[in-house]
């Protein structure tokens, strides 16, 4: 459709699709982030699509492997990354162990997290990331043992928790348990035992995700600067006459301030004219009575 189209007008759901294209590459490490924001500018600046097509020629296109160029035919709803159907995926997951003795191990980006994962820590640390993982169950466990050392169990938003390690001078976090899951998300329990150790349950963004809600507000931010000037712009040439206005006030305040004080000198100058006068007449008439005695 680009190539036999590049001058039909895109729109915003157009660009949208082309800035989670850019989110996905820099989560992936394909563009840095100076090329990133000279893209996203791009995009946001194109009007047509042949302007479009250029900026993710080189980049495979969201959640697809082979490098290809956004295709700007709408997609029906419910085809998007957020749908949790499409990341159950059965099969026995990709990995069934995770164990630090005084190191550490970590389970993040892509994989398939299995019916059950064991996790053990003595003196180490792990983390097992389930942000952007697919599932080989609707209902999975991450079972925990810390021994003097720490184990994070990192989750998704929309996926519901359930915690019920058993901690003795250690603890399980308990904080994300109760929180209501999406429906058709996964179901996560985190079991098992900490032993001077703990094990904390977060829920967090992914990286991309965190990208779209800065890049979010920062449009939003944008649209409101631009509110605020179009604003400005209608009332300016009233500020600029109220300023005037104002101005002369001052002026004339300032003018007649130093009115008074010059005519309150001039007339402290006359007082002491006069009071000299009538001291020099007084000083007269005494010699001349001096003299005719």
């Amino acid at each position: 459709m680009t190539e036999e189209l590049p001058e039909l007008r895109a729109s915003d759901a157009d660009r949208e699709r082309v800035v989670e294209v850019l989110r996905e590459a820099v989560a992936e490490g394909r563009l840095d982030m100076e090329e990133f924001e000279e893209r996203l500018d791009a995009t946001y600046k194109a009007r047509t699509y042949g302007e479009l097509a250029p900026i993710t020629r080189d980049l495979p296109a969201a959640g697809v492997t082979p490098p290809s160029p956004v295709s700007m035919v709408k997609e029906p709803a419910g085809s998007g990354s957020g749908d949790w159907a499409g990341r159950i995926v059965g099969g026995e997951g990709s990995s069934q162990w995770g164990v630090a003795i005084m190191s550490g191990f970590e389970r993040k980006g892509r994989w398939t997290m299995p019916k059950r994962f064991n996790a053990f820590a003595f003196w180490g640390g792990g983390d097992i990331d389930l942000r952007e993982a697919d599932f080989a169950d609707r209902e999975v466990v991450v079972n925990c043992v810390a021994i003097m050392g720490g184990l994070d169990v990192i989750v998704p938003p929309g996926v519901e928790v359930v915690v019920r390690g058993i901690g003795i001078m250690g603890g399980f976090d308990q904080r994300e348990e109760g929180v209501r899951g999406d429906p058709g998300a996964p179901r996560v329990i985190v079991t098992g035992f900490a032993f001077w150790g703990g094990v904390d349950v977060r829920r967090k963004l992914t990286r991309a995700e965190r990208l779209r809600i800065k890049e979010q507000r920062r449009q939003e931010k944008l649209e409101r600067k631009a509110g605020r000037q179009g604003e400005l712009g209608g009332s300016a040439y009233r500020d600029a006459l109220d300023q005037g206005s104002s101005a002369t006030r001052d002026a004339l305040d300032q003018a007649r301030s130093v009115h008074r004080d010059a005519m309150e000198q001039h007339r402290e100058l006359m007082r002491e004219h006069r009071e000299e006068r009538r001291r020099a007449r007084h000083e007269e008439r005494d010699e001349r009575r001096r003299g005719r005695d």
